[in-house]
């Protein structure tokens, strides 16, 4: 696997809010965090451009919305803000995609000479999904560690139900079966965009 020099790596939704189990439910990949801390470690050393990005619910009552302590970054990505020194980026969103939120994300990706992006954060089916499949549309090559996401169980339709689990397999088959995204690991990832 080649990362280029200017691969960028986009953080999404590492908020504070996702802590909330009796919003959410039950959490899989408890090593997220750690995992997406040390992808953000080797990014900044390596002078590679990091876009964070949150989620401002418009919705009442949701734990991410602005002016609540859920809409903050937790403290592993607050406290990497602003550490690197190559490009960085806020981008603040309403929806699932990071495409659609502000300053535009594809112009900054383009202005930072990014063709290649990894993709991690919260939820892996929701948020991380929707833009690695955006960014495969808009024909980026895109990267998504899935042990750098995290999700929780879900019920759909029909009275269906499916864990975590099941929903970042999904995930992962439908990126990756379709094209959209190559599913990698977080040490796949270090390996590849570390000081030669």
């Amino acid at each position: 696997m080649e990362m280029t020099q200017s691969a960028a790596l986009i953080v999404v939704d590492v908020q504070k809010g996702f802590d909330e189990e009796s919003f959410w439910g039950r959490r899989d990949n408890p090593a997220a965090e750690e995992n997406i801390a040390a992808l953000i470690d080797v990014w900044q050393a390596t002078g590679r451009p990091v876009a964070f990005v949150r989620h401002d619910s418009p919705k009442p009552g949701s734990p991410l919305r602005p002016g609540q302590e859920g809409n903050d970054f937790k403290d592993a990505v607050e406290e990497r803000r602003g550490r690197g020194s190559g490009p960085e980026v806020l981008v603040t969103k309403t929806v699932n995609s990071a495409f659609y939120g502000a300053p535009d994300l594809r112009e900054w990706l383009d202005a930072v000479g990014a063709r290649q992006f990894v993709v991690v954060g919260i939820q892996t089916n929701m948020c991380v999904e929707t833009t690695a499949r955006m960014g495969g549309n808009l024909g980026y090559e895109v990267f998504v560690p899935l042990d750098a996401t995290h999700t929780f169980d879900l019920e759909g339709p029909f009275g269906w139900r499916r864990t975590a689990e099941e929903l970042a397999g999904a995930t992962a088959v439908s990126l990756h079966g379709g094209g959209f995204a190559r599913v990698v690991t977080t040490e796949e990832l270090l390996a590849a965009a570390a000081v030669r």
